[in-house]
């Protein structure tokens, strides 16, 4: 079963794909659109900063295709990873190995429809943007080494135009909304028997 959980930045989405994770632990495994951003090693950091990380065409979303279908054929795969605080890809990969259940996480899973046709089960976060911005500027400055006005301009010039045009609209594709992601308990429980019930008869 492959569930794709998708929304805004600060949503919610990694709480509730580590709620899942926690809940049913060696049978579910993540691969994160993050970590399948366009290696930049090319550019110098300045310029690296100034990219559009919020534009589909940030991601490498062919392999990350190619690495689920490896995943549903039975196949581990090696997950690029991602450092936030070069704003380049990393050298190191992660195995992931083939589960009961894989979960993609991302803010722009659904745009494209090669992925999103391999997906079982379609969740959107949807969450206040007030409260994703709020996030947003936490989590970048205490873990990301970001500071606050650039965040507030990569939000601004980035961010928010680019939720407007391609997050949003792909909500549609969603079959589950969920407001405030896994702090809606009564959400996060139905997603919990659904998978529950793949698990055991799987």
């Amino acid at each position: 079963m492959i569930i794709g959980i998708a929304g805004g930045t600060g949503s919610g989405k990694t709480t509730l794909t580590l709620r899942l994770k926690e809940r049913f632990g060696d049978d579910v495994s993540i691969l994160y659109h993050d970590n399948y951003y366009k290696s930049h090693s090319d550019m110098p950091y300045e310029a690296r900063t100034k990219l559009n990380y919020d534009h589909p065409d940030a991601f490498d979303t062919p392999r990350m295709i190619a690495d689920l279908e490896a995943l549903r054929r039975g196949e581990a795969i090696q997950s690029p990873t991602y450092d936030y605080t070069i704003h380049d890809r990393a050298r190191e990969t992660v195995e992931v190995r083939p589960t009961k259940v894989v979960v993609v996480e991302g803010i722009l899973i659904f745009e494209n429809r090669t992925l999103r046709d391999l997906m079982d089960i379609k969740i959107f976060v949807d969450t206040d943007a007030d409260v994703r911005i709020l996030r947003r500027i936490t989590r970048d400055v205490k873990e990301r080494g970001r500071s606050l006005d650039s965040v507030v301009t990569q939000y601004l010039t980035t961010v928010k135009p680019m939720h407007e045009q391609f997050v949003e609209p792909s909500k549609r594709f969603a079959d589950i909304v969920v407001l405030e992601g896994g702090h809606n308990v009564v959400a996060l429980d139905m997603i919990i028997q659904r998978v529950k019930s793949h698990v055991e008869g799987h």
